[in-house]
């Protein structure tokens, strides 16, 4: 099928929505541009690591990234750690693409490696973390998202040696782990940005399409509970549709995909990339590490400034239904921004286009500032 000129679009586009959806191939990110830090990469082991489900591993590998060095301030404590959690799917790789690397972390940005020492962790069950594809497959330990972010302060405390973060952002699945570290150790972070999720349990038609997701890898008789030794393709091909609804942005779609020949090809390369990279009891464990999240009780108790950001075509998070306004009000110092659907917007993964919202990163970093001898 021909797409009349709009192969520029269509490539864009194709890499555009695999960001939104945060099911993207290591393959597909470089370092930061010129001007940025290079990534250092290690692996942190927890010894017998303890599940909230009563499980355990003898070793849990944490995998990370690192850019710029710790600097320490006049009592030694860290000064200018920024920690980056990534969403469902992705890893601390997602964030080192010109969308967000490049606007952020070069020479006089506002995360510039040169002063910042950025850390990029993958979470339990993604990137190159523990996980069921390792080897345990359906015996993998059922991590949820109290696993994570515990892993998370293990890696940050006792992997890196830092005792103090600057500031938190988090995108989509760690936009939620985000509101957690602010509940969970309200003074160890300076300030906090959330961007794309919302800070109650999940559900409605959040819940719902989630589930659908699990069923069609569970349902599939390819799955074998979860014993497989090839993917259950049926069950991937009908996740991987849900996400492409999912993580889609209306407009930009629109904008590169105008005519019926377009999208169609759009959809056959987007199935072809996805059942090509997806492992069917990942995406599961992914999905269900969510399954209780739940940080509406202790909002008032977050001590720290929260920058909180969402956009009004995140299909994921819709801004119809008032939660955000209603719930920004218990944060003491929190501030909610809903940016308004528009060609700049990327849908639920605006979240990694950082010029769209750094003006907002700019203004938390300067309302949190320390001040001397604090």
């Amino acid at each position: 099928m021909a797409i009349s000129g709009n192969r520029c679009a269509f490539a864009r586009i194709l890499f555009a929505l695999a960001a939104c959806i945060c099911l993207t191939p290591r393959s597909a990110f470089a370092d930061p541009a010129d001007g940025a830090a290079k990534s250092k990469e290690g692996n942190y082991v927890v010894p017998n690591f303890h599940f909230a489900s009563g499980e355990t591993l003898p070793e849990l590998r944490l995998h990370y990234m690192t850019l710029g060095s710790p600097h320490r301030d006049a009592h030694g404590r860290v000064a200018n750690a920024v920690l980056i959690l990534h969403g469902t799917g992705g890893s601390g790789h997602s964030f080192l693409v010109d969308r967000f690397a490049a606007v952020l972390f070069g020479k006089g940005q506002l995360l510039d490696t040169g002063r910042y020492y950025i850390i990029l962790p993958d979470g339990i069950g993604h990137g190159e973390s523990s996980k069921p594809s390792d080897g345990l497959h359906a015996h993998f330990p059922q991590y949820d998202y109290d696993d994570m972010v515990n892993a998370q302060h293990l890696l940050v405390t006792q992997g890196l040696q830092v005792d103090h973060l600057r500031l938190v952002i988090g995108t989509s699945m760690g936009c939620m782990h985000a509101w957690m570290w602010a509940e969970r150790y309200p003074d160890f972070a300076d300030a906090l940005m959330p961007l794309a999720c919302l800070p109650v349990q999940i559900a409605g038609r959040n819940r719902a399409w989630r589930d659908l997701l699990m069923d069609a890898i569970r349902s599939d008789p390819a799955w074998l509970q979860g014993e497989y030794h090839t993917e259950p393709a049926s069950g991937l091909r009908t996740a991987a549709s849900i996400l492409l609804i999912a993580g889609s942005a209306p407009i930009q779609m629109q904008i590169a995909l105008p005519n019926r020949d377009a999208a169609d090809e759009f959809v056959q390369k987007y199935m072809e990339r996805e059942i090509g990279v997806l492992d069917a009891n990942d995406v599961l464990y992914q999905f269900n590490a969510s399954r209780n999240y739940d940080p509406s009780g202790d909002l008032d108790k977050i001590t720290a400034p929260v920058m909180w950001i969402n956009s009004a075509d995140d299909f994921i998070n819709p801004p119809e239904l008032g939660i955000a306004e209603r719930e920004i009000k218990r944060v003491k110092h929190g501030r909610f921004v809903l940016l308004p659907a528009s060609d700049q917007t990327h849908g639920h993964g605006t979240h990694t286009w950082a010029a769209v919202w750094q003006q907002y990163l700019k203004e938390l970093l300067a309302a949190s500032e320390p001040k001397e001898g604090s």
